[in-house]
């Protein structure tokens, strides 16, 4: 009885989150930025809770103000100014551990960087994909924009990742007999990986079919976002095991944290993003690479 409970409320929790999240990607814009700012502070909340359970004291607050700063650059289109906005957060981390922070000085330094990277930087990846291809203008905090493909882009990666969680764990059931990281995540196998990616490949011809791509990026993408969604999941296990937790957090019903629903995501969207921007939609990248190749040759 209890099982069917956790289920129920697990589908059900599942269903808001995933309308919620296919919404904000629709509409883009403030709905989109509040939704991954909203994420990133329950996010880097956890992630600070886990590291405390090894004995590391990262500075929320520290982390929070590296979160909005880098979120303010990607809501205002300021690709260009993240070198310089990593290097200030960077540098706070270390004035804070100088002048506030405990013991181990060195890890809580270097978990405080990794926290806005991780649990800040990557995610924000989501709202640039979204942009590509449009022409913002901003008034203040209200953004208004053009259509242009990244939406499209978002939603293939949306689906491809959860096609490929569903891929693994089915074809990982059925079929899985060789374990694929067995001290990291026992349950995982070589087996439900190939399905997975499998499955991955066809959603993205598929949506790449909708949305115009050629059939050779949607394989390239298909494969590039089944590998950094177990990527991402197993990096997640490997820091929960190492702190000696099960779950990221409670606040989603049925489902654990927000670091547990979006693993798969973190990796993922830094590196297609770089492949759409550079690659898909930036022709003269295409072509450079292509010149600089033939000179090999």
């Amino acid at each position: 009885m209890l099982d069917k409970k956790n289920n129920i409320t697990r589908i059900i929790t599942g269903v808001i989150l995933g309308f919620t999240v296919l919404f904000s990607l629709i509409i883009g814009g403030s709905a989109l930025f509040a939704l991954t700012l909203l994420f990133i502070i329950f996010a880097t909340k956890e992630y600070v809770a886990i590291l405390k359970n090894k004995g590391f004291y990262p500075s929320f607050k520290v982390i929070l103000f590296a979160d909005l700063f880098l979120s303010i650059l990607a809501y205002c289109n300021h690709f260009n100014m993240l070198s310089f906005a990593l290097t200030i957060c960077s540098i706070s981390a270390f004035m804070w551990v100088l002048f506030k922070g405990r013991q181990p000085y060195i890890a809580n330094a270097a978990t405080i960087i990794l926290g806005f990277i991780y649990g800040g930087l990557f995610p924000l990846y989501l709202i640039f994909l979204r942009d590509i291809g449009t022409n913002p203008t901003y008034s203040y905090l209200l953004k208004s924009s053009g259509e242009g493909v990244g939406k499209g882009y978002v939603l293939l990666i949306f689906f491809a990742v959860l096609i490929t969680d569903t891929g693994c764990y089915y074809f990982g059931s059925k079929f899985g007999k060789h374990k694929l990281a067995p001290i990291i995540s026992p349950n995982k196998t070589i087996e439900g990986s190939i399905g997975g990616t499998f499955l991955a490949i066809l959603v993205s011809l598929f949506i790449g079919h909708l949305i115009n791509l050629a059939w050779y990026h949607c394989v390239i993408a298909g494969i590039l976002i089944a590998l950094f969604a177990q990527v991402g999941d197993l990096c997640e296990s490997l820091i929960k095991r190492d702190a000696g937790v099960k779950d990221s957090g409670n606040i989603l019903p049925g489902h654990g944290g927000f670091l547990d629903r979006t693993d798969s995501y973190v990796f993922t969207l830094p590196i297609l993003y770089y492949y759409f921007q550079y690659i898909v939609y930036d022709s003269n990248t295409m072509n450079a690479l292509t010149t600089l190749f033939r000179g090999f040759w």
